[in-house]
């Protein structure tokens, strides 16, 4: 693990590549089929699913890989096993009951591992024995209410499975053991019995939660547990996350924050724009004296040389991956296939010739085309030549593969609203106003020019002034409804990114999730719609709050051939989080 923690775009990769993994073995073993990880979080398509156990949230930083995998057989045998209906109706309000509840619940899915999958249990007892030491280290058993916890962790998770408790601290909960046991003992001898059926075991589970939860408050409010002192103790922020069952999970890769918008979700009319009189959409090459672009593209090229990148290699997986086979001409000559009536006369003249069949030839042909949306707010500056060049060399194997792209790009025509935003002055400022800014969105490359004529245009990435901010909902609009205009077997669109959608002006005229929100609705609408396949490739950010399918690349520390792959693996469906 130590390697994977020296940066955190290291860490983000490894983070990506472990969920990836953990997603295929919990559907395989759940029978889902539309599980996976957005934002470190399970879903089921777009819907969140709740975080099952306390055991079941390992960290990058703490736990190994074999933790990973026992979390995720968890995580599967519980949505296998267990009606989350009949658990949700049943599950207490209480934090500290709701913690024992949801973990006995889980001790009883854990019992139920196939007997065939020796494997399954192995992960599940590790990820549990790596919690169990992890709490202790923590210092959370050095009080009483900790430690009261971690016994009734141990003994449920004990009596239901049938395994011992952790070796390493066995002889710590024995004296709260000793002291409990009468309480629960009933309810445990329950739990065993019945954990074939989840409403009887229930009823054991929410017995022993509420005496636990009972003894605990008890033990607050007589001072036992020193609960003054340890208010302001260094454990307490830890034992509070105990029961934080929804919240976010905060180790690996980076991800983009996003809320609802009040304004727009109280809107009568949705989305609004204050006026579109100033909006562009401009040939970006047009933007930037000739003999500069010459420079940006001499720049851009030296660049791409020391890479060492196989563009070759790139196109070949590209059209694997794009082409659909199709029928070109017939092969003459065959001894088997289909009659050849012209042939049929040799049967005369040559009764022994058996090559009187002809077979379909095909070809595989790459209908399709893919679209770079590049956003150009300010943040993305920095990345310019690294986004530019992987641009660059993905635009030449498409076309060695004949797939059509295009490279668009999003950014405002003026900083915090501009003559959009003195408009709106002018005219008493009403509220809620919408989209303040002047849009300029930008062709590098359009879908019926080839690499050699848009080389240089593609070269004005690297221009600074062209960053400043971002709308990106309208982009991805526009960026689809221009696909949509070509005749495509396939449409796949790529918007690059590196954060949420940011306009200083419309954020304070409305509400600071304003354009975030409108960016997941455009998202959500486009994809259902089906025409055009979007893709969110985020510049060391993890993007699935807006789409669905994404990666995350790290391109400061440099491109290579792996990172091209990635992407390729990102189109594949193999990247989806």
């Amino acid at each position: 693990m130590g390697a994977h923690q020296d940066g955190a775009p290291v860490a983000a990769r490894y983070q990506q590549q472990v969920e990836e993994l953990c997603a295929a073995s919990i559907r395989a073993l759940s029978g889902e089929t539309d599980l996976h990880f957005r934002a470190r979080r399970l879903h089921r398509g777009r819907k969140l699913l709740p975080i099952f156990g306390p055991h079941l949230q390992p960290s990058l930083e703490e736990d190994d890989f074999g933790s990973f995998r026992g979390a995720a057989d968890g995580i599967a045998l519980r949505l296998a096993f267990s009606d989350a209906a009949l658990h949700a109706r049943l599950c207490p309000a209480d934090p500290v009951q709701r913690w024992i509840f949801e973990l006995l619940e889980q001790c009883r899915v854990e019992a139920a591992a196939p007997p065939d999958m020796p494997g399954v249990a192995h992960n599940l007892r590790h990820r549990f024995e790596q919690w169990s030491l992890a709490y202790h280290r923590s210092g959370l058993t050095d009080t009483a209410r900790g430690l009261l916890l971690y016994t009734v962790a141990q003994m449920g998770r004990s009596r239901v499975t049938g395994e011992p408790v952790v070796e390493a601290t066995e002889d710590l909960l024995e004296a709260t053991r000793f002291a409990i046991g009468p309480a629960i003992g009933h309810g445990l001898a329950g739990l065993r019995r019945q954990r074939e059926d989840q409403a009887a075991y229930a009823v054991h589970a929410l017995a022993i939660a509420a005496v636990i939860g009972e003894m605990i408050q008890q033990g607050d409010e007589a001072g036992a547990d020193a609960a003054g002192d340890e208010s302001n103790g260094p454990n307490d922020a830890a034992f509070s996350l105990l029961f934080d069952f929804d919240g976010e999970i905060e180790d690996g890769i980076a991800h983009a924050e996003s809320r609802d918008s009040r304004v727009l979700g109280e809107a009568t009319d949705g989305y609004r724009v204050f006026t579109t009189a100033y909006d562009q959409e401009l040939r970006a090459g047009a933007l930037v004296r000739p003999a500069l672009l010459r420079e940006y593209r001499e720049r851009l090229d030296r660049r791409i040389a020391a890479q060492g990148f196989n563009i070759n290699r790139l196109a070949r997986q590209l059209k694997a991956l794009l082409a659909i086979p199709m029928r070109d001409d017939w092969d003459d000559g065959r001894e088997e296939g289909r009659v050849d009536g012209r042939r049929l006369a040799l049967l005369i003249s040559s009764p022994a010739e058996r090559r009187l069949f002809r077979v379909e030839r095909e070809q595989p042909v790459a209908d399709a085309l893919l679209t770079f949306l590049i956003d150009c707010s300010g943040s993305m500056k920095q990345h310019s030549e690294a986004v530019a060049s992987l641009i660059d060399v993905f635009v030449r194997a498409l076309e060695q593969a004949g797939v059509a792209s295009e490279v668009l790009g999003f950014t405002t025509g003026a900083w915090h609203g501009g003559r959009a935003a003195r408009d709106w002055q002018r005219n008493g400022s009403p509220r809620h106003p919408g989209r303040l800014n002047e849009i300029q969105h930008l062709v590098f490359k359009d879908a019926e020019s080839p690499w050699r004529r848009a080389r240089h245009d593609i070269a004005a990435l690297l221009k600074a002034d062209l960053y400043r901010e971002g709308v990106d909902g309208e982009a991805v609009d526009w960026a689809c409804d221009r696909m949509l205009v070509h005749n495509a077997g396939r449409r796949l669109l790529v918007v690059v990114s590196d954060g949420c959608p940011m306009d200083g002006a419309t954020a304070l005229a409305n509400d600071g999730y304003y354009l975030d929100h409108h960016l997941r609705e455009v998202a959500a609408r486009r994809e259902q719609e089906g025409a055009v396949e979007i893709f969110g490739l985020g510049v060391g950010l993890d993007l699935s709050p807006f789409y669905s399918r994404c990666t995350a690349l790290d391109v400061a520390a440099g491109l290579d051939n792996r990172l091209l792959f990635d992407v390729v693996c990102m189109l594949a469906g193999r990247r989806r989080r």
